[in-house]
């Protein structure tokens, strides 16, 4: 399948088939990317939808069924999650995250220490809040980020491990004998914050974080290909997932789709990055946050709530290029500032990209990305997968495309 009405949605037919032929040049030809999957929509209806290379090594092409782990777009789902128990009034935005997870109450700012040394720790300056995890500034890191001694520790313990001796319990008590990199609210680094966001959804809620989606928001958005362990009757429709090795300079099979990690129900459930899906159901979550909350009569959350959620909470209005040190891509860092689970483009100039004020997006670790434009009414999603994201610059080159695209 290969859908294209992009003149009846404001978008030049010509432009947007230069998109895929770049595609198909640039990443499927050189072998840089395995496959790719483009979905553009406006007002939520799909203006294109493009399908290029094979799902599996060898095999059919990917389709509109082509399942993909999506990685850190998994962070807006869990995101919303908290934003519903924020609109029943059960949380706040400024609830001390020790409120809820009292094994958070005790780390101190990492002082000195770490190899073979303790861990010495100066207190914190405000406490840990709910805003903090769902924009970055907890304090918290990622064992990859490989810059202090504190994502050292998390590395050595191997607690973000999905399939290791860890629940999402333990894992909370793990990190809370851990050091913060730096109090809450005084910088901004990519981390585990939205897996502990997903640990205050399962106590506020009082049901399992997978539960909670499928029945409070996959199930109700008719996402029914969106899940953390991929059913036995749709293993089959799981891409393979590679690796760029920095030896060889070559794409390496990281997660064959026949024999996916995915395939077995995580003992960590990671809001932060565990889920699968396709997108054609992404593209039901941004048309759900492009309309408000709202899908096909179904109602989630109120205008107000994505309204708040897309709107830059950096403190003192800030961008990530001012408070960010962490290693991440999903991201440009000038103009643009951070949401309730999304970056938010603040300043279209200083991201040196056409684009709009108050467009919100993200991306995964495997190099697919979503973008929504409430201003144009547009929205993206893309599909590959290839680990590290930051390998190509692929994301910067879609948006251009895809605003010269417009008519």
């Amino acid at each position: 399948m290969h859908m294209t009405r992009p003149g009846r949605y404001g978008f030049e037919a010509s432009r947007t088939a230069r998109i895929d032929a770049f595609v198909k040049e640039r990443y499927l030809d050189s072998g840089k990317l395995p496959h790719a999957q483009l979905l553009l929509a406006r007002d939520g209806e799909i203006a294109h939808f493009s399908h290029q290379g094979p799902a599996r090594e060898g095999g059919a092409p990917v389709d509109e069924g082509t399942l993909f782990r999506i990685a850190s777009m998994t962070k807006p789902i869990t995101s919303l999650a908290f934003m519903m128990l924020v609109e029943e009034a059960k949380v706040a935005l400024d609830t001390p995250v020790h409120h809820v997870l009292p094994e958070l109450k005790g780390p101190g700012v990492y002082a000195g220490g770490g190899g073979s040394e303790p861990f010495t720790t100066a207190p914190t300056a405000d406490p840990m809040r709910m805003i903090d995890l769902l924009r970055h500034t907890s304090g918290l890191t990622y064992s990859f980020q490989n810059r202090t001694h504190v994502d050292a520790a998390y590395r050595e313990s191997k607690m973000e491990n999905w399939h290791g001796n860890l629940t999402l319990d333990g894992f909370v008590a793990a990190l809370g004998k851990l050091p913060l990199e730096f109090s809450p609210g005084a910088e901004w680094n990519y981390s585990v914050s939205t897996d502990v966001l997903g640990a205050v959804v399962e106590r506020v809620s009082g049901i399992s974080l997978d539960r909670f989606f499928a029945e409070r928001i996959l199930g109700p958005l008719g996402m029914h290909d969106t899940f953390f362990q991929v059913p036995a009757d749709k293993i089959d429709r799981l891409a393979d997932c590679w690796a760029f090795d920095e030896k060889s300079g070559k794409r390496v099979l990281y997660d064959r789709g026949d024999a996916s990690a995915w395939s077995r129900f995580p003992k960590l459930i990671s809001g932060g990055g565990g889920l699968v899906s396709t997108a054609l159901d992404y593209h039901r979550f941004c048309t759900f946050c492009l309309n408000g909350g709202v899908l096909d009569g179904v109602r989630l959350v109120s205008p107000k709530t994505i309204e708040l959620m897309t709107m830059n909470h950096l403190p003192g209005g800030s961008d990530l290029a001012t408070m960010s040190r962490a290693l991440f891509s999903e991201a440009t860092n000038a103009g643009t500032g951070f949401g309730l689970g999304f970056a938010i483009t603040t300043d279209v100039a200083r991201t040196l990209v056409p684009g709009s004020v108050g467009e919100y997006y993200w991306g995964g670790m495997f190099s697919t990305a979503f973008f929504v434009d409430p201003v144009e009414r547009i929205h993206m999603v893309f599909m590959t997968q290839l680990t590290p994201s930051m390998r190509y610059p692929i994301r910067r080159e879609l948006k251009t495309l895809i605003y010269s695209a417009l008519a």
